[in-house]
């Protein structure tokens, strides 16, 4: 890192932004234009933002509105601009064009510069053809085309292509990028890794894709702000290094040559690895791991879970691993109070684990119920879905436990998860950091609807109708 160019933390850049309020004339209530607000604590070294946070404001790059939240995309850019030697990058999706006009940038300056791409993302957008897509393939290709369209005439011209396909954008600049195929497989379960390493001393990693949808929002649906996201910038070139042997295994010697990358269950699997951030405690697991393995992902969490005395705050992108719906009750029936919220898209899905902890079985579409399905005979308080604008997901991935202890990173809570996919695992240690996430948690709990949802009832009726009570699969 250029230590004569220290980097601003997250946490600082308020100010800037509030001054930016007052020369735009833009004002909110309660808020003294110039004058930064009092925040929450951090541990040194460790940074945090969240991209629906109330009391932080930038511009939208989609829109030109000033809107709420820290600027997750800026975060990394800033780490990207602070390289001086090299830079690794392993994401599921990338399509950021100003993340991949950064990335050519420090490859410009003698940086290195590294990508590791999920397969199914990692065709230039301006290359695909609509019918070799699925439909999830399709309505992303027309927003990113929408995106591209600045002059909005719905053609997307090759100039437009030239500066907003990302992967084109890396592709001219020369960048390498391999993805899970690289083994000469046809892919791992996901790759699904979200991080960067920098100059192996600094790691920014979380729940979110480097998209606007992931971060902003979607071009032309001004409703939405983005999936509900969090990154964290943490510097340690221990927690770095562990990151690097990670991106070395999937990485092997690089796009072609003999196919030496590891992805999935092809990987050398790791154990738990534990690295100190000053007094901070950092747990690192890289699944995926064999069911039978007793360090694997839920195995790690089911034991978090447990060691939960008071409080368990958990907000989920997905949860369908039955085991720990079994530990949130247990820990429920020892006085422990929880508060979860799930993805309101995923939450009414047949083998959701909200509908267990909520007392009810849903059919699928076959009439069939989720094998070793196992709802609570006793429903559990404090289990709903937040409000989100149409279009926008809740993606976190995180646990506060007793306000001391955060889970996170790319880990949804899946069996997929902890047995197929690359996935980035952390339990960290800190009261400070927990203050932020349960901050985050407190935000979305005041806007939540809790029980059986008004959706989830009209599903539960349409399938009881059709199915009767179900079949269990075999």
């Amino acid at each position: 890192m250029n230590r004569s160019q220290p980097r601003l933390p997250l946490r600082k850049l308020i100010v800037s932004t509030a001054f930016g309020l007052l020369a735009s004339g833009c004002s909110r209530a309660g808020v003294v234009l110039g004058q930064r607000p009092i925040d929450l604590a951090l541990p040194d070294g460790i940074d945090v933002g969240f991209n629906h946070r109330r009391d932080r404001r930038y511009r939208s790059p989609l829109s030109g509105e000033w809107r709420n939240g820290d600027n997750l995309e800026q975060m990394l850019i800033e780490g990207i601009q602070s390289a001086d030697e090299e830079i690794l990058v392993a994401v599921q999706e990338l399509s950021l064009p100003q993340i991949a006009q950064s990335l050519v940038a420090a490859a410009r300056r003698g940086v290195t510069v590294k990508v590791i791409l999920e397969n199914n993302y990692s065709t230039p957008w301006s290359q695909a053809h609509e019918l070799d897509l699925s439909g999830h393939g399709r309505q992303r290709l027309q927003r990113l085309r929408a995106q591209a369209d600045q002059d909005r005439n719905g053609v997307v011209s090759s100039e437009e292509a030239r500066k907003h396909d990302a992967l084109l954008i890396l592709q001219n600049g020369q960048i390498p990028w391999i993805d899970d195929t690289e083994d000469g497989s046809k892919g791992s379960g996901l790759m699904h890794h979200k991080f960067v390493t920098i100059d192996a001393e600094r790691v920014i990693t979380g729940s979110a894709n480097f998209t606007n949808s992931g971060i902003h929002g979607d071009a032309g649906a001004t409703q939405t702000r983005g999936n509900v996201n969090h990154l964290i910038d943490i510097e340690s070139e221990a927690l770095a290094a562990v990151f690097k042997e990670e991106f070395a295994q999937m990485w092997g010697d690089g796009p072609g040559g003999s196919n030496d990358s590891r992805f999935g269950r092809n990987k050398t699997a790791q154990p738990l690895q534990t690295v100190k951030v000053g007094p901070v405690k950092i747990n690192v697991l890289f699944p995926p791991h064999a069911k039978t393995d007793p360090g694997h992902g839920l195995d790690l969490i089911a034991g978090q879970l447990s060691s939960a005395k008071q409080t368990i705050d958990l907000a989920l992108f997905v949860f369908s691993a039955q085991q720990l719906t079994n530990k949130l009750a247990d820990r429920v029936s020892a006085g422990v109070r929880l508060r979860l919220l799930a993805d309101p898209g995923f939450a009414s899905r047949s083998f959701s684990e909200v509908l267990d902890l909520l007392g009810v079985a849903l059919p699928d579409r076959f009439c069939k119920l989720e094998a070793g399905n196992q709802p609570l005979t006793k429903p559990l308080q404090g289990v709903g879905t937040p409000g989100l604008a149409r279009g926008d997901k809740l993606h976190h991935k995180f646990a506060v436990i007793d306000n001391r202890k955060v889970i996170t990173g790319s880990f949804n809570w899946s069996p997929s998860a902890a047995h197929t996919n690359d996935e980035t695992l952390l339990v960290i240690e800190s009261p400070q950091l927990a203050a932020h996430f349960t901050r985050e948690m407190d935000r979305m709990w005041r806007g939540a609807e809790l029980g059986i949802t008004a959706r989830m009832q009209r599903k539960l009726d349409r399938q009881r109708r059709k199915c009767g009570s179900g079949v269990e699969r075999g």
